[in-house]
This record gives structure tokens, sequence and C-alpha cells, in this order.
């Protein structure tokens, strides 16, 4: 069982910056990829960034610029540096791992999600 923790959200007002974390933890082999995706109220769960092992990065288009994902191969944990923010930020960030465990099954794993406020 692979268990992946997140921390970092919390109310900022339009402008500032938030850094979240991601540690995963447990039967892991390898960490394919880690990325954060985000659900606003009444809308779909969309990807934000992604990184893979070898370090090529994905972004949204409405992130590119502002976020910086960035990655801690040693500790299996994932940053997002979220800069300009702004309200339609809003939403519960998650955590996402794409891990091969130690019995060599891979699978896709969720964080718990932290919320995101974006508001003067």
């Amino acid at each position: 069982q692979v268990q992946l923790v997140e921390s970092g959200g919390g109310l900022v007002q339009p402008g500032g910056s938030l850094r979240l974390s991601c540690a995963a933890s447990g039967s892991i082999f390898r960490i394919n990829t880690m990325g954060w995706y985000r659900q606003a109220p009444g809308k779909q769960r969309e990807l934000v960034a992604a990184i893979t092992r070898n370090s090529s990065t994905n972004y949204a288009d409405s992130v590119k610029g502002r976020f910086t994902i960035s990655g801690d191969n040693t500790k299996n944990t994932v940053f997002l540096q979220m800069n300009s923010l702004k309200p339609e930020d809003t939403a519960v960030y998650y955590c996402n791992a794409v891990v091969t465990t130690m019995t060599i099954m891979t699978r896709n794993y969720w964080g718990q999600g932290t919320q995101v406020t974006v508001s003067s």
C-alpha cells in the first residue's frame, strides 16, 4: 500500500503565493509520475501540473508561468509553488502518483486533498 500526505494549503489573497508539498510512503519500488490535480465546486477534477521520474513537466495552460512543479526523488516528494494566485485557482488540490509497488504492480494513488482559497 502507498500513502500520499499533502500539506501547504490555506487562504491567500489574490496575487499571493502558496507552496504545496506531497510525500509518498509505503511499498514503493518506483514512482513514475507525481502531480497535482484540483477540483473546484461544481467542476470536474483537472490536471494542474505533473512531473515524471526524468523531471519532464506538464502544466495546465491556466497555470503556465505562475506555478512550478518540482520533485525530490530521494524523498519521494513533490512540490507545487503557486505564485500570482487568482480567485479562480480556488479549489481542493489533490496529489497524485503513479507508483510501481514492491509487488511490481503499477497503480494510481491519490492524496486526501488540501484546500486552497484565494480571496480578499
